[in-house]
C-alpha cells in the first residue's frame, strides 16, 4: 500500500468521524426548532456565532473530501484503479475535486447567499 492510498484512506476515516460528530449540530438545531421560538432563538445565538461558522468551513471540508474519496473507494471496490501509478493519481485527483467542491460550496453559501439578502 502506497503513502498515498494511506493517507487518503486515513483522510477519509477522519472526515467520516467529523462529519459524524457534525450531526450534534445537526440535533441540536432540530431540538430548539421543537422547543419553540425562546429555544430557537438561543439556538440561533449559538449557530450563528463566528466560532460556530469555523465549524460549518471544517463540516464542508470534510464533506466534499469524504464524498470523492468515497466515490474513489467504490471504483476500488469494482477492482479498478488498484495499481501504484493508478493509486497515486487517484490521490491527487481526489485532492482537486474536493478542493474545488469546496471552493464552490464555500462560494455559494457565504458569498452568494449575502447578495440574496
Amino acid at each position: 500500500m502506497s503513502r498515498y492510498t494511506l493517507a487518503t484512506s486515513i483522510a477519509n476515516r477522519f472526515t467520516g468521524v467529523a462529519l459524524s460528530a457534525g450531526l450534534l449540530l445537526l440535533v441540536y438545531w432540530l431540538v430548539a426548532v421543537a422547543g419553540g421560538a425562546r429555544s430557537y432563538a438561543r439556538a440561533l445565538r449559538v449557530l450563528t456565532a463566528p466560532l460556530t461558522q469555523l465549524i460549518y468551513v471544517a463540516l464542508i471540508v470534510a464533506f466534499c473530501y469524504h464524498l470523492v474519496a468515497g466515490v474513489r473507494h467504490l471504483v476500488w471496490d469494482t477492482g479498478r484503479g488498484l495499481e501504484r501509478a493508478q493509486s497515486r493519481s487517484s490521490a491527487r485527483l481526489v485532492i482537486a475535486v474536493s478542493l474545488v467542491l469546496i471552493l464552490l460550496l464555500v462560494y455559494r453559501v457565504w458569498f452568494a447567499g449575502m447578495r440574496a439578502t
